[in-house]
């Protein structure tokens, strides 16, 4: 049980530092960053409103924060009972910080850092990738926030059907749960969904 809690608490602490925010206070670039429109504190809002290496820091820090917590697991314990927790608690400390008043980013990034910690097996994080591309490039779903919810929620599926670990699917309805949780609370404004299908000739 120990070390199953210790890399959870590695985990959530670690991602409780925003790298969106370490990288725009380096760069002298905070007041960017919070022209966002979600305020979202994240890799997408750095690269936009923060320049190219504000993000490219953002995105490496977001990643690795979620990738050594579960790699150092899959290591030094690799059981499927304590996996859950310990996938889950890397996005859950970047959506809801200790560092920051419990007011974090969406997770998007930490969530591929941590299905990448479970290399060398690809099917979780090809399974995200798989739907986040299939709902940007062939059936569009606009605004973000809705693209984003409708993603987690079939990969989510995608994962049950697929029957992988159940440490691994339980993990991700957590992170599933944390990010939509996240995304109610976020303040950009609600815009209706809208899902352009691809056109067939």
């Amino acid at each position: 049980m120990l070390p199953i809690l210790f890399h959870a608490a590695l985990g959530y602490l670690s991602s409780s530092i925003l790298f969106a925010r370490v990288a725009a206070a380096l760069l002298h670039r905070q007041d960017q960053l919070q022209q966002s429109r979600d305020g979202n504190p994240g890799t997408a809002n750095a690269f936009m409103h923060g320049g190219f290496l504000c993000g490219l820091l953002t995105l490496s820090g977001d990643l690795l924060k979620g990738f050594v917590p579960v790699q150092l697991y899959m290591h030094n314990a690799g059981t499927d009972a304590g996996l859950a927790l310990v996938l889950a608690a890397p996005v859950l400390g970047h959506a809801f910080p200790l560092f920051y008043g419990f007011r974090g980013g969406k997770g998007i990034a930490v969530t591929f850092g941590v299905l990448l910690g479970l290399l060398p097996t690809p099917g979780p994080a090809a399974v995200l990738a798989c739907f986040f591309l299939l709902f940007t490039l062939v059936i569009r779903i606009t605004p973000n926030r809705q693209m984003t919810a409708v993603t987690y929620l079939c990969t989510l599926a995608g994962m049950a059907v697929l029957k992988l670990s159940p440490g691994v699917c339980a993990g991700f309805a957590v992170i599933t749960a944390a990010v939509l949780l996240r995304l109610h609370l976020s303040p950009e404004a609600r815009e209706p969904m809208h899902i352009r299908l691809p056109h067939i000739r």
